[in-house]
Protein backbone atom coordinates (compact mmCIF):
# COMPACT_ATOMS: atom_id res chain seq x y z
CA UNK A 1 0.00 0.00 0.00
CA UNK A 2 2.76 2.75 0.94
CA UNK A 3 4.00 1.77 -2.82
CA UNK A 4 0.66 2.53 -4.05
CA UNK A 5 1.03 6.35 -2.78
CA UNK A 6 4.33 6.86 -3.42
CA UNK A 7 3.56 6.36 -7.19
CA UNK A 8 0.58 7.96 -6.79
CA UNK A 9 2.46 11.23 -5.94
CA UNK A 10 4.66 10.59 -8.85
CA UNK A 11 1.72 10.68 -11.52
CA UNK A 12 0.92 13.67 -9.25
CA UNK A 13 4.29 15.90 -9.99
CA UNK A 14 4.24 14.73 -13.74
CA UNK A 15 0.80 16.09 -14.08
CA UNK A 16 1.68 19.33 -12.58
CA UNK A 17 4.70 19.19 -14.17
CA UNK A 18 3.03 19.16 -17.57
CA UNK A 19 0.37 21.58 -16.93
CA UNK A 20 2.98 24.45 -16.00
CA UNK A 21 5.14 23.89 -19.12
CA UNK A 22 1.83 24.16 -21.12
CA UNK A 23 1.20 26.81 -18.81
CA UNK A 24 4.68 28.30 -19.35
CA UNK A 25 4.29 28.07 -23.48
CA UNK A 26 1.17 30.35 -23.04
CA UNK A 27 2.49 32.85 -19.94
CA UNK A 28 -0.14 35.36 -20.83
CA UNK A 29 1.86 38.52 -19.53
CA UNK A 30 3.15 36.48 -16.19
CA UNK A 31 7.38 36.96 -16.04
CA UNK A 32 8.61 33.31 -17.09
CA UNK A 33 10.84 33.13 -13.82
CA UNK A 34 7.31 32.40 -11.92
CA UNK A 35 6.87 29.56 -14.17
CA UNK A 36 10.58 27.91 -14.38
CA UNK A 37 10.13 27.86 -10.16
CA UNK A 38 6.71 26.22 -10.61
CA UNK A 39 8.49 23.35 -12.84
CA UNK A 40 11.39 22.79 -10.49
CA UNK A 41 9.56 22.20 -7.47
CA UNK A 42 7.42 18.69 -9.29
CA UNK A 43 10.21 17.96 -10.83
CA UNK A 44 12.29 17.71 -8.19
CA UNK A 45 10.16 16.34 -5.68
CA UNK A 46 9.13 13.83 -8.40
CA UNK A 47 12.51 12.58 -8.77
CA UNK A 48 13.06 11.75 -4.83
CA UNK A 49 9.63 10.19 -4.67
CA UNK A 50 10.39 8.11 -7.56
CA UNK A 51 13.51 7.06 -6.13
CA UNK A 52 11.55 6.35 -2.38
CA UNK A 53 9.03 3.90 -5.05
CA UNK A 54 12.07 2.11 -6.14
CA UNK A 55 13.70 0.87 -2.55
CA UNK A 56 15.82 4.01 -2.34
CA UNK A 57 15.97 7.29 -0.15
CA UNK A 58 15.64 5.12 3.09
CA UNK A 59 17.33 4.13 6.64
CA UNK A 60 16.59 2.87 9.82
CA UNK A 61 17.23 5.27 12.09
CA UNK A 62 15.47 6.16 15.12
CA UNK A 63 14.13 2.71 15.62
CA UNK A 64 11.59 2.95 12.83
CA UNK A 65 11.92 3.46 8.70
CA UNK A 66 13.26 6.99 8.19
CA UNK A 67 12.76 8.25 4.84
CA UNK A 68 15.43 10.67 3.76
CA UNK A 69 14.45 11.27 0.27
CA UNK A 70 11.35 13.23 1.93
CA UNK A 71 14.27 15.71 3.38
CA UNK A 72 15.84 15.77 0.20
CA UNK A 73 12.70 16.38 -1.31
CA UNK A 74 11.29 19.52 1.26
CA UNK A 75 14.95 21.17 1.57
CA UNK A 76 14.50 22.28 -2.19
CA UNK A 77 11.18 22.25 -3.00
CA UNK A 78 9.79 24.24 -0.04
CA UNK A 79 12.77 26.72 -0.57
CA UNK A 80 11.23 27.22 -3.78
CA UNK A 81 7.69 27.46 -2.49
CA UNK A 82 9.12 30.75 -0.11
CA UNK A 83 10.69 31.92 -3.83
CA UNK A 84 7.47 31.90 -5.38
CA UNK A 85 5.63 33.47 -2.47
CA UNK A 86 8.56 36.06 -2.42
CA UNK A 87 8.01 36.94 -6.30
CA UNK A 88 4.00 37.06 -5.54
CA UNK A 89 4.85 39.47 -2.79
CA UNK A 90 7.30 41.84 -4.75
CA UNK A 91 6.61 41.37 -8.17
CA UNK A 92 5.55 44.78 -8.73
CA UNK A 93 8.71 46.69 -6.44
CA UNK A 94 11.54 47.84 -7.76
CA UNK A 95 13.64 45.32 -5.88
CA UNK A 96 13.02 41.71 -4.90
CA UNK A 97 14.49 41.88 -1.22
CA UNK A 98 16.75 38.99 -1.71
CA UNK A 99 18.30 39.41 1.89
CA UNK A 100 14.62 39.05 3.38
CA UNK A 101 14.33 35.78 0.77
CA UNK A 102 17.49 34.55 1.90
CA UNK A 103 16.96 34.40 5.35
CA UNK A 104 13.71 32.72 4.69
CA UNK A 105 15.60 29.69 2.60
CA UNK A 106 18.05 29.65 5.38
CA UNK A 107 15.74 29.07 8.20
CA UNK A 108 13.57 26.62 6.05
CA UNK A 109 16.79 24.06 5.46
CA UNK A 110 17.46 24.91 9.40
CA UNK A 111 13.39 23.29 9.89
CA UNK A 112 14.29 20.57 7.52
CA UNK A 113 17.27 19.40 8.61
CA UNK A 114 16.22 19.34 12.50
CA UNK A 115 13.59 17.55 11.38
CA UNK A 116 15.66 14.58 9.68
CA UNK A 117 18.03 14.89 12.63
CA UNK A 118 15.15 13.88 14.68
CA UNK A 119 13.44 11.52 12.82
CA UNK A 120 16.86 9.36 12.93
CA UNK A 121 17.76 10.12 16.66
CA UNK A 122 17.86 7.57 19.16
CA UNK A 123 17.50 9.45 21.76
CA UNK A 124 13.86 10.51 23.10
CA UNK A 125 14.86 13.72 23.97
CA UNK A 126 17.36 14.52 21.80
CA UNK A 127 14.23 13.49 19.15
CA UNK A 128 12.21 16.07 21.21
CA UNK A 129 14.72 19.11 21.10
CA UNK A 130 15.42 18.85 17.43
CA UNK A 131 11.30 18.83 16.95
CA UNK A 132 10.99 21.64 19.49
CA UNK A 133 13.45 23.80 17.25
CA UNK A 134 12.07 22.61 13.72
CA UNK A 135 8.38 23.32 15.01
CA UNK A 136 10.33 27.19 16.31
CA UNK A 137 11.83 27.80 13.05
CA UNK A 138 8.40 27.17 11.20
CA UNK A 139 7.07 30.04 13.32
CA UNK A 140 9.58 32.00 12.28
CA UNK A 141 9.17 31.50 8.97
CA UNK A 142 5.19 32.16 9.53
CA UNK A 143 6.14 35.43 11.46
CA UNK A 144 8.02 36.39 7.63
CA UNK A 145 5.96 35.64 6.07
CA UNK A 146 2.72 37.65 7.96
CA UNK A 147 5.03 40.20 8.98
CA UNK A 148 7.97 42.01 6.37
CA UNK A 149 7.09 40.13 3.42
CA UNK A 150 3.33 40.90 3.95
CA UNK A 151 3.93 44.58 4.31
CA UNK A 152 5.95 44.30 1.01
CA UNK A 153 3.00 43.13 -0.34
CA UNK A 154 1.04 45.87 1.04
CA UNK A 155 2.65 48.34 -1.46
CA UNK A 156 1.54 46.71 -4.46
CA UNK A 157 -1.85 47.21 -6.48
CA UNK A 158 -4.76 45.63 -4.54
CA UNK A 159 -4.78 42.72 -6.95
CA UNK A 160 -1.54 41.40 -6.22
CA UNK A 161 -1.78 42.78 -2.58
CA UNK A 162 -4.70 40.00 -1.96
CA UNK A 163 -3.05 37.35 -4.43
CA UNK A 164 -0.31 37.25 -1.95
CA UNK A 165 -2.68 37.33 0.97
CA UNK A 166 -4.80 34.08 -0.59
CA UNK A 167 -1.84 32.00 -1.45
CA UNK A 168 -0.17 32.71 1.91
CA UNK A 169 -2.89 31.76 3.86
CA UNK A 170 -3.29 28.78 2.11
CA UNK A 171 0.44 27.68 2.48
CA UNK A 172 0.50 28.48 5.99
CA UNK A 173 -2.60 26.18 6.72
CA UNK A 174 -0.60 23.19 4.97
CA UNK A 175 2.22 23.54 6.63
CA UNK A 176 1.06 23.02 9.34
CA UNK A 177 0.25 20.04 8.69
CA UNK A 178 3.51 18.18 8.61
CA UNK A 179 4.73 19.00 11.93
CA UNK A 180 1.31 17.39 13.35
CA UNK A 181 2.01 14.13 11.06
CA UNK A 182 5.55 13.98 12.10
CA UNK A 183 4.19 14.29 15.64
CA UNK A 184 1.54 11.32 15.38
CA UNK A 185 3.80 9.05 13.16
CA UNK A 186 6.72 6.68 13.32
CA UNK A 187 8.90 9.47 14.29
CA UNK A 188 7.00 10.98 17.18
CA UNK A 189 4.29 9.56 19.09
CA UNK A 190 3.39 6.34 16.71
CA UNK A 191 0.07 6.78 16.46
CA UNK A 192 -0.07 6.64 12.98
CA UNK A 193 1.25 3.59 10.73
CA UNK A 194 3.87 3.33 8.09
CA UNK A 195 0.87 3.02 5.19
CA UNK A 196 -1.29 5.95 6.89
CA UNK A 197 1.74 8.55 7.68
CA UNK A 198 2.79 8.02 4.29
CA UNK A 199 -0.69 8.55 2.55
CA UNK A 200 -0.84 11.43 4.50
CA UNK A 201 2.31 12.93 3.64
CA UNK A 202 1.26 12.41 0.11
CA UNK A 203 -2.12 14.01 -0.05
CA UNK A 204 -0.68 16.81 2.12
CA UNK A 205 2.33 17.44 -0.86
CA UNK A 206 0.69 17.12 -3.59
CA UNK A 207 -1.84 19.85 -2.45
CA UNK A 208 0.95 21.97 -0.86
CA UNK A 209 3.17 22.04 -4.24
CA UNK A 210 1.04 21.24 -7.53
CA UNK A 211 -1.86 22.60 -5.54
CA UNK A 212 -0.42 26.06 -4.32
CA UNK A 213 1.45 26.51 -7.62
CA UNK A 214 -1.90 26.04 -9.59
CA UNK A 215 -3.56 28.97 -7.50
CA UNK A 216 -0.51 31.19 -7.06
CA UNK A 217 0.29 31.11 -10.76
CA UNK A 218 -3.80 30.90 -11.61
CA UNK A 219 -3.86 33.94 -10.17
CA UNK A 220 -1.32 35.78 -11.68
CA UNK A 221 -2.45 34.71 -14.65
CA UNK A 222 -6.33 36.20 -14.05
CA UNK A 223 -4.76 39.41 -12.59
CA UNK A 224 -2.74 39.65 -15.97
CA UNK A 225 -5.64 38.88 -18.32
CA UNK A 226 -7.39 41.77 -16.62
CA UNK A 227 -4.75 44.29 -16.87
CA UNK A 228 -4.24 44.41 -13.35
CA UNK A 229 -0.95 42.70 -13.52
CA UNK A 230 1.85 45.10 -13.51
CA UNK A 231 4.24 44.91 -16.57
CA UNK A 232 8.05 44.30 -15.38
CA UNK A 233 10.79 45.76 -17.02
Amino acid sequence: MTGWWLWLYVASMAAGLLLFVRWAADPRGVPRIEYHVAIAIPLWSGFWYTVTALGGGQTDGGGHLTYWARYADWAVSASLLLVALALTATHALPRRHPALLATLIGINVAMILSGLLADLADGLLTRWLLYAFGTVALLVIYALIWGPLRSLARRQPSGLHHAYWEVALLLTVLWAGYPVIWLLGPPGLDLLGASVDTALFVLLSIVSKVGWSILDLGRLRQLAARGELPVLR
